[in-house]
């Protein structure tokens, strides 16, 4: 596509809402809640143009009140997945030849109806099936969701007007074509944003899409569903399924015409995937794009000549917003001596305040973690800190499973740098903090560049502007987002394009065009004028 001869609209950051007592924006994200919560929604599997409904059903309940049914989804069996292959093969020529303004006018008009008639809905559903308090749920359902479909439009602009040089005699063209296949979106449970991105991302470069949200996240993908419809989302286009997760895999990477994976989730999960990809490589079309974001275990240091109580701040909102279950939650932290007594009384004080309990209570900072697994796994870390030598939990360590999954925000201080929640991955409210000697910054800095597997987030809080420099070089592979006095979570699009190396992923950069770029296979066209009609050059003579 040639540069300018389309003009979208340009793409600018959707404003949070703020959700203050008596506000519209409350009284009707409420009203949403509270009919959503007894709503019983039953959601069928979307293959083509059918609703299918397979009768073997789950039920879908709430972290926060485990026993409560909100609903129910249907599950999968191999001969519905094979189906939804076909009907995705089968809407591909249409929707890979439909004129890219096309497609980005629907998408468009999926980021307005999220932003006007869905926002409530969509927000209610990620608090009940997350149990993401209010601003939690703004920020990622609506305000990040909205920002990935306007950005990736003008970065789709972006890219089919980035065209070769040609001269006189002779016209160059890229042409920006779809996968030869189909391209399988894997979601995770954290975040709806990226729940829609993953296959949105995709579709919107002319492919055809395979998705399968997160167990956990159903009820709020279904909203996700109900908005690509109502944009205009062909049907074929983004086929959806639930159920058992091996199963559905095993029958995408099994196809020929398998062309790409966009996955977020657990790097066990992922390396599984590639593993399998390598196995079946013989098999396929073309050579698979292979895109995932995966795990963390996001660090935050501190220099003696930091703010205490900015550092406190950072803490408790890397460590603790959505309970720790963002890829890039802060879990380990290095605190200098001379600054540890300021710090550690700001952190009991800040974390003894947030208020605990469901996110319809709009005073709760903190809420459930997302399902039994994870309640059981982080009670267990916490439990065998409680008995080590080791470490020590100055603040929190409780846990409560009887009407939802809450496990109070807790801070494990410990003497080994490499005590095993320094190391391991969470993904709850958990953060460990080692104290080092202020001589040893150095050294320290060498620790967390080798502590750990993964390199997804991290951020150095600092006034000296020499230890900037040297925390950013010394820890240049360690994040993939690194964060200078602030917390090293909250990635904005267009602003922080996110992802991790190492064991956290591919590092693609969701948010910016180096995403899109992986659902495109570009073709080079090179028109001559005036044609040759003798194989002889200058060289040869007469």
């Amino acid at each position: 596509m040639l540069k300018g001869f389309f003009h979208v609209p340009k793409a600018v950051n959707e404003p949070v809402k703020g959700y203050a007592p008596n506000s519209p924006e409350k009284a009707a994200v409420q009203a949403a809640y509270a009919k959503m919560w007894n709503s019983k929604i039953d959601v069928p599997l979307y293959i083509g143009s059918e609703e299918i409904r397979t009768g073997n059903t789950k039920n879908m309940t709430a972290p926060h009140d485990h026993k409560h049914i909100v609903g129910t989804y249907h599950l999968a069996e191999k001969s519905h997945v094979e189906s939804a292959i076909a009907n995705a093969l089968e809407s591909r020529t249409a929707w890979a030849n439909m004129a890219w303004e096309q497609r980005a006018a629907i998408f468009l008009k999926a980021a307005e109806l999220i932003a006007g008639p869905y926002r409530a809905r969509i927000n209610a559903a990620t608090m009940i099936a997350q149990s993401k308090n209010i601003h939690q749920a703004e920020i990622d359902a609506s305000c990040e969701f909205i920002d990935f479909l306007r950005f990736n439009v003008e970065f789709m602009t972006q890219i089919y007007g980035d065209q070769p040089n040609s001269n006189s005699d002779m016209w160059n063209r890229l042409e920006y074509r779809p996968l030869e296949g189909f391209v399988y979106a894997i979601t995770p449970f954290n975040f709806t944003a990226i729940a829609g991105n993953l296959p949105a991302s995709a579709a919107m470069m002319g492919n055809v899409v395979i998705w399968k949200p997160s167990d956990s996240q159903v009820f709020s993908a279904q909203i996700i569903i109900e908005v690509f419809k109502e944009a205009g989302v062909p049907d074929g286009v983004i086929n959806v399924v639930f159920g058992d997760a091996l199963m559905i895999t095993d029958t995408v990477l099994a196809s020929r015409d398998f062309a790409g994976i966009h996955f977020t989730g657990s790097t066990h999960v992922f390396k599984d995937i590639w593993s399998k990809i390598g196995t079946n490589i013989h098999h396929y079309k073309t050579y698979p794009r292979i895109v995932g974001e995966t795990g963390g275990k996001d660090f935050i240091i501190a220099h003696p000549s930091a703010n205490a109580k900015q550092v406190a701040t950072g803490i408790v909102r890397g460590a603790f917003e959505f309970q720790g279950q963002k890829c890039s939650a802060a879990s380990r932290s290095y605190v200098p001596q001379s600054l540890w007594p300021a710090v550690k009384e700001q952190l009991i004080t800040d974390t003894k305040s947030m208020k605990m309990g469901s996110p319809e209570d709009f005073g709760n900072f903190i809420t459930a973690v997302i399902h039994e697994g994870s309640f059981d796994k982080l009670a267990s870390f916490i439990d065998q800190a409680k008995k080590d030598t080791d470490a020590e939990i100055i603040v929190g360590g409780n846990y409560d499973k009887s009407v939802g999954y809450f496990i109070e925000p807790t801070i494990i201080v410990t003497t080994n740098p490499h005590y095993t929640t320094m190391e391991t991955e969470l993904f709850g409210p958990v953060m460990t903090i080692f104290v080092y000697e202020d001589a040893k910054w150095e050294e320290t800095l060498e620790l967390v560049d080798t502590t750990s597997e993964y390199a997804l987030t991290g951020a150095v809080f600092s006034q000296d502007r020499y230890a900037i420099e040297q925390a950013t070089t010394k820890l240049q592979n360690a994040a993939g987002n690194f964060y200078i006095n602030d917390k090293p979570t909250g990635a904005v699009v267009g602003m922080q394009p996110f992802g991790g190396a190492r064991a956290s992923g591919t590092n693609d950069k969701a948010g910016s065009a180096l995403n899109l770029l992986r659902w495109a296979s570009p073709r080079t066209i090179k028109e001559t004028f005036i044609t040759p009609e003798n194989y002889r050059y200058p060289f040869l003579g007469e």
